[in-house]
């Protein structure tokens, strides 16, 4: 596992951890890395120091491939999980999402969990007006059945 320091185009740092290298490079080559502020897909890794052992003698822990994909494969399920119980459970509002968001932030609107779609600049008026969102994670990636012909 690797864990990058990231940055959005409208300079909301966070960080992020991926299976790889080219793990991060596939998924941000998909839009699939997004701000967990804004939501924009427009994310770039930031110059990190690197991690440097002190004096004293550390044990230093490698993961086996096997048990990288071991640990990508139940983040993924765990993701696609939460997806399904938001899409379960909640209210799905489509593209009034930040409407509704706000409405229910300022008690015009009955309090429930929502979901829908929302433009990086909506998500982001939402989150400087302290309305609490969040990215859905994304559905997962069917891949097509390969054919015998």
């Amino acid at each position: 596992m690797i864990r990058y320091a990231l940055m959005c185009g409208h300079a909301h740092g966070f960080e992020a951890w991926f299976g790889s290298s080219a793990d991060y490079d596939d998924q941000a080559g998909r839009g699939l890395v997004e701000c967990p502020v804004c939501a924009d897909r427009n994310v770039r890794k930031q110059i990190m120091s690197p991690a440097v052992a002190g004096t004293k003698a550390q044990a230093v822990s490698v993961m086996p491939p096997e048990a990288q994909a071991q640990a990508r494969s139940m983040f993924m399920e765990t993701m696609g999980k939460v997806r399904e119980h938001v899409e379960k459970t909640f209210d799905y509002v489509g593209d009034s999402f930040a409407k509704e968001a706000r409405d229910i932030h300022e008690g015009r609107a009955e309090g429930r969990g929502i979901y829908g779609e929302a433009t990086p600049k909506e998500v982001q008026a939402l989150a400087e007006d302290g309305v609490r969102v969040a990215p859905l994670p994304p559905a997962p990636v069917v891949k097509p059945k390969a054919s015998l012909n």
